[in-house]
C-alpha cells in the first residue's frame, strides 16, 4: 500500500510518464533511445561515406575536377555557423536546467538563426550549380565557354572540334595538343583550353590553366547533391524540433527545470553539425 502511494506521489511531476518510477529513470531511457536513433543515422550516412570512398579510390580524376566548382569560403562559413549553433544549443540545455526560460528562448532563437543562415548559404551554392548546369546524373549539362590563354587572348576552337579538325561532339581545343610532361607531383589530368565556367585554376607559374573534363564527371555532382541534400533535410528536421522546443517553452514545460526535451534535440543537432564537418572536409578541401 505504501509502495503504491510512493509511486503515485512521483506523479506530482507532470513530465513523468506513468511507466517510469522516477524522472532520472525517464531521462536515462530517453537518452538511450536517442543514442540508438543517432546510431541508425550514423549507419545511414556511413553507407554514403563508403560509396564516396569507393568512387574516390576508383575515379580520383572526377573528384579533382569537381572540387574546383565548390566554393571553399562558403563551405567554411557554413562550418563556422554550425559550430556556433552547437555552442548555443548546448548552452540552451544548461539554461533549461537552471530554469532560465528567457535565456533558453534566446539561445533557441540564435540556433534557429544559424540553421536558416546555413540553408541560405546552401541555396546560394545550389543556385550557382543550377544555372551552370552542374547537376546530377542526366541533368548534368555544364555551360561551356571559350576561355582565354595565358597571354589574355581568346582561345580558338568550338564545341564541334573545328580547331583540331576532329568531328567528335564536345571536342574543344585552342591550340595543338602537346605531350604532357611527366611530373609525379602534379595531377595526370591533361590541361584543356576551355571548359565549364569557373574551372580555371592558377598554375604554379602564376598563369591560369583549365582542367579537362573527365568522363562521367556528373558522378561527383550526383554524390555532392545526394550527401549535402540529405544533410540539408536533417537541418530542416532540426529546425522543426527547435520550433517545437520554443512552443514547449512558451507553454511552460521547462519552468520546473525539466530539460530532457532540450537535451535530446541538442544531441541530434550535434550529430548534424558533425556530419557537415566531414562533408566539408571530403568534398571541399580534399582533392
Amino acid at each position: 500500500m505504501s509502495q503504491a502511494t510512493g509511486h503515485d506521489g512521483a506523479h506530482h511531476d507532470p513530465h513523468l510518464a506513468h511507466h517510469f518510477e522516477s524522472p532520472a529513470q525517464q531521462y536515462q531511457s530517453a537518452r538511450l533511445g536517442m543514442w540508438v536513433f543517432l546510431v541508425t543515422e550514423i549507419l545511414f550516412f556511413g553507407g554514403l561515406f563508403c560509396a564516396y570512398a569507393v568512387y574516390r579510390a576508383n575515379h580520383p580524376e572526377i573528384f579533382v575536377f569537381g572540387h574546383h566548382f565548390l566554393d571553399k569560403n562558403l563551405g567554411a562559413l557554413n562550418t563556422v555557423v554550425l559550430i556556433f549553433s552547437s555552442f548555443t544549443i548546448a548552452w540552451a540545455v544548461r539554461a533549461a536546467q537552471l530554469k532560465q526560460i528567457r535565456l533558453l528562448k534566446l539561445l533557441l532563437g540564435l540556433t534557429l538563426l544559424c540553421a536558416f543562415t546555413f540553408l541560405g548559404v546552401k541555396y546560394v551554392e545550389y543556385s550557382h550549380k543550377w544555372h551552370a548546369g552542374l547537376l546530377w546524373a542526366r541533368s548534368y549539362a555544364p555551360q561551356v565557354h571559350h576561355g582565354e590563354d595565358a597571354h589574355g587572348e581568346e582561345a580558338a576552337g568550338s564545341t564541334t572540334g573545328e580547331a583540331t579538325g576532329t568531328s567528335e561532339p564536345g571536342a574543344v581545343s585552342a591550340q595543338p595538343a602537346q605531350e604532357p610532361v611527366a611530373d609525379p607531383d602534379r595531377s595526370t589530368i591533361p590541361p584543356a583550353a576551355t571548359g565549364p565556367a569557373g574551372l580555371a585554376v592558377e598554375a604554379a607559374g602564376g598563369s591560369e590553366e583549365i582542367v579537362a573534363e573527365p568522363k562521367n564527371a556528373q558522378t561527383f555532382f550526383s554524390i555532392y547533391f545526394l550527401m549535402t541534400g540529405l544533410h540539408g533535410i536533417h537541418v530542416l528536421g532540426g529546425i522543426g524540433a527547435m520550433f517545437w522546443l520554443l512552443a514547449c517553452a512558451r507553454r511552460g514545460d521547462f519552468d520546473t527545470g525539466h530539460f530532457t526535451k532540450v537535451d535530446m534535440v541538442a544531441l541530434y543537432w550535434h550529430l548534424v553539425d558533425l556530419i557537415w564537418i566531414y562533408l566539408f572536409l571530403l568534398l571541399y578541401l580534399i582533392h
